[in-house]
């Protein structure tokens, strides 16, 4: 195939993927199979790997993601990012509209209403056709360059339709970008499946995601966008209604919630009607946008430093509902943080039945001036679990009496300390404290940590009764002795245990890391710190300097790193398991040059959490692997990350090919 044979193949099949992506994220419809979409994109991804000089920046490879970002460069805006007034009220909104009346004198004018939905504004930059540049909003004036995770958002075209009008021209794209409720939902159920802290709400998640430095990494978080607003100074559109027609001509994602009103009462309608439908979307919604239609209008009426004239956000106030609260308990994490929850009589919120509610520590108590036997006010927004807001005094009657947040630990009746600039109660006894005790051997067993066979919570709690263990490190001491006359236990499982034990030994460095169980440090920054440092020696002298020098590790992460390693009795838990024969370095032969996979072919699919894409083919080529674009007979291995097509798994099978999930592939790494 010559050159330009190849460029022409690659166009057209960009083209054809792009309009099935389109298919797929904007109308919500297939001409394809998923097998078929996967022989074409492996098509494509083989000819860029061919000819690399052709490999367009806004081909659809670049969906998966793969590239690092260290710093995003500061982009001012060409159009101000402006805010919007809020309004909680319709004498408000009605305020408003004889502000429009008063300004425009006798000229008729028209309202578009569109949902503000609670996600990350963005603005998206499109060139001859092609997506340039995406930019958050920042400070209004200027915002960060995060290009290389934009290009991840699958309903963002990558390239517009060349056949319509206008597509060629400059413009920009204003957006909201969200991580559907879904998405977060399983992300958060991974997060405590793996011991990691849950992330608070899909908003804060959807905009920490967009700074990330891996590519790939904002790839796997399904991230999404709906598109409401186009801004350009050679568009000549009348009104903002036709700005939002040609974003769904040129294939933007743009919510079919809108609706263009021609009198204040029709407004009136659009935001009773979706203060009841709201929870049906896949996204958090927090008001209605109430806009002037015509541009025309909008020039004139102007706008204030920080806000447009022509524009305002009704808000529609958090759904709530008036329970009894029954009781308040305490939760004490391994860390020794002690956690208030309310108990509450069962009452429908939003859909489900709620019984408990957050309190988050005793600052919030104190806030809310709560009573035992109190009415409280329950809210349910984007948070993990509902939130109490208030207290219904007007219900509050004689048997009420003050909460007072207690000064021991409600287990071992330890006095409680608070840290300085902290607002949560700690319990210092870790030696003493049992569910600090079991919690962290629990976080050190974990199938996500050092994946004990036969071993579980119930497990963990008969060996601390029987004063078997008290730290992890006495789980290597354990006899067929002390297992077996444990309730529950026989031959076999006894054997499988300590098997499993004994099996955990081969663990790598970066796994045994995540298990000690330091506080911020999850799985993925336990990796980082493993493959940056090498060795458990190195990373326990680290300056503060050196570990802010790791990739997406911050102020918080490294203090609390030295305040670990401080500790004496946990540099003694460290010598303990070195001597039992757990891996505290990672072999620089095995990573570098050793060649352990000497002469096997490997095709790579998907996003993987510890390597960008181009990083996993550094090190398999290191190591004396092949990297390959299709899958054949001849191929050795299939490296399975996440998103991986079903087609390159049913042919891999079908072929008999072994497929290495991540942790797989490490192991085969490590010989």
């Amino acid at each position: 195939m010559t050159t330009e044979e190849a460029k022409s193949k690659i166009q057209k099949l960009s083209e054809k993927i792009e309009y099935h992506n389109r298919l797929y994220y904007q109308e919500n419809t297939t001409e394809i199979s998923d097998f078929e979409f996967d022989k074409l994109l492996e098509q494509l991804q083989k000819l860029e790997e061919q000819y690399p000089e052709l490999k367009d920046p806004n081909s659809p490879t670049q969906r998966v993601g793969g590239a690092i970002t260290k710093d995003f460069e500061t982009v001012k805006h060409e159009y101000p990012m402006l805010s919007l007034g809020n309004t909680y009220s319709k004498e408000e909104l009605s305020d408003f509209d004889e502000r429009i009346k008063k300004l425009l004198g006798d000229e008729p004018y028209e309202y578009f209403c569109e949902l503000k939905f609670d996600g990350v504004a963005l603005s998206i930059l499109y060139e001859d056709g092609e997506l340039q540049k995406g930019v958050t909003r920042g400070d209004g004036k200027k915002g960060d360059n995060v290009t290389n995770n934009v290009k991840t958002i699958r309903s963002l075209p990558l390239k517009l339709n060349s056949d319509l009008d206008k597509s060629k021209v400059k413009f920009e794209v204003r957006g909201e970008v969200f991580m559907p409720k879904e998405v977060f939902a399983n992300l958060n159920k991974e997060k405590q499946k793996q011991g990691e802290a849950l992330l608070a709400n899909p908003r804060n998640t959807a905009s920490g995601t967009l700074k990330m430095q891996d590519s790939a990494v904002v790839a796997s978080r399904k991230l999404d966008c709906y598109c409401y607003s186009l801004l350009g100074d050679d568009l000549n559109f009348a009104s903002h209604e036709e700005g939002i027609l040609f974003l769904e001509e040129l294939g933007f994602n743009v919510s079919k919630t809108y609706k263009k009103c021609n009198e204040l009462s029709q407004v009136y309608d659009f935001i009773n009607l979706w203060e009841k439908k709201r929870n049906e979307l896949p996204l958090e919604t927090d008001g209605v946008v109430v806009k002037v239609n015509k541009l025309a209008h909008q020039k004139k009426l102007g706008n204030t430093a920080k806000s447009p004239r022509w524009a305002i956000a009704y808000k529609y106030k958090a759904e709530s509902a008036s329970t009894r609260l029954l009781d308040v308990q305490y939760q004490v994490g391994r860390t020794g943080a002690v956690t208030p929850v309310a108990i509450l009589e069962p009452v429908l919120l939003a859909g489900t039945t709620v019984k408990r509610a957050s309190l988050h520590n005793a600052n919030e108590i104190e806030r809310l001036d709560l009573h035992i036997n109190d009415y409280v006010f329950v809210e349910k927004g984007g948070e993990i679990i509902p939130k109490i807001t208030g207290v219904d005094l007007n219900l509050r009657d004689n048997d009420t009496h003050k909460f007072q947040y207690p000064q021991v630990c409600p287990v071992c009746s330890t006095s409680l300390e608070r840290k300085e600039g902290e607002a949560v109660h700690y319990c210092p006894n870790q030696d003493g404290c049992a569910p600090q005790i079991t919690g962290r051997i629990e976080h050190f067993i974990h199938r996500n940590a050092m994946n004990i066979d036969s071993m579980g919570e119930q497990t963990v709690k008969l060996l601390y009764e029987n004063d078997l263990a008290r730290t992890p490190a006495d789980l290597y001491k354990l006899t067929y002795d002390d297992v077996f006359q444990l309730e529950g236990f026989k031959d076999l499982s006894t054997r499988n245990m300590l098997e499993g034990i004994e099996n955990s030994k081969s663990i790598p460095f970066e796994i045994v890391l995540f298990a000690l169980g330091i506080r911020y440090v999850g799985k993925t920054v336990a990796e980082k710190l493993a493959f940056h440092f090498k060795n458990i020696d190195k990373l326990m002298v680290a300056t503060f300097d050196e570990l802010i020098e790791v990739p997406e590790i911050g102020d918080r992460i490294a203090e609390s790193v030295q305040d670990y390693f401080s500790i004496d009795k946990n540099k003694k838990l460290i010598e303990e398991l070195k001597s039992y024969g757990l891996q505290f370095h990672i072999n620089e032969s095995q990573i570098n040059n050793s060649g352990s996979l000497e002469g096997k072919s490997f095709v790579i699919s998907g996003v993987f959490e510890s390597y960008g894409r181009d990083e996993l083919k550094t090190i398999i080529k290191s190591n004396g692997g092949k990297i390959v674009s299709s899958i054949s007979g001849k191929l050795d291995y299939l490296v399975a990350g996440e998103n991986m097509g079903p087609a390159k798994k049913k042919k891999a099978e079908s072929l008999d090919i072994t497929i290495l999930d991540e942790s797989q592939f490490k192991e085969l790494l490590n010989g």
